[in-house]
């Protein structure tokens, strides 16, 4: 994944980030890439289909009444809160905070969605909720639009060559969705 700039973060994720500033403040070295054992790989794929199955789609508007709400689901939510829950979970089992990415891809209907990107030695895999495989980014089919950046998680990049600014309702970038 290219980066080409910086990127307003979407507005969903700086709500979420002002309620939980600990879960979005820089931690550790900021090293870019994890170095992955064959069992880390396979927890990617263990956490990304719990996870999906674990917890059922639904809108914001049908969980909390509002357009566009970044949180961690306990049983229903939306791509982002997906994303953040394995996020969380990987964090906990020792993957770098600066290895696991929220990013904002265009999916095969050309709208906005939210994956979880795992930067690794190996290439970044993506835990995506429409599906239990955890493939390499370029396998995927989407059109990658912008993520966090591993420096700092409250940093977001341009990954379109584009543009540089965040796309207009993509996954709660526009605050008027």
């Amino acid at each position: 994944m290219r980066v080409y700039g910086s990127s307003q973060p979407p507005y969903g994720f700086v709500r979420f980030c002002e309620q939980d500033p600990k879960a979005c403040a820089p931690v550790g070295s900021g090293e870019a890439r994890h170095q992955p054992t064959p069992e880390t790989l396979s927890e990617l794929d263990e956490i990304n289909r719990m996870i999906n199955h674990a917890i059922q789609p639904a809108t914001d508007a049908e969980v909390y009444g509002v357009s566009e709400m970044w949180t961690l689901p306990t049983d229903r939510g939306d791509c982002e809160d997906y994303a953040l829950l394995k996020q969380r979970i990987l964090e906990a089992r020792g993957w770098p905070s600066s290895s696991l990415l929220i990013t904002v891809v265009r999916d095969e209907k050309g709208e906005g969605h939210a994956v979880l990107t795992a930067r690794t030695a190996q290439g970044d895999y993506i835990l995506d909720n429409k599906i239990d495989d955890v493939k390499l980014w370029s396998r995927t089919g989407y059109d990658f639009v912008m993520r966090q950046s591993y420096i700092d998680p409250r940093v977001w990049v341009s990954l379109d060559a584009g543009s540089q600014a965040a796309p207009a309702a993509l996954a709660g970038t526009n605050s008027g969705q």
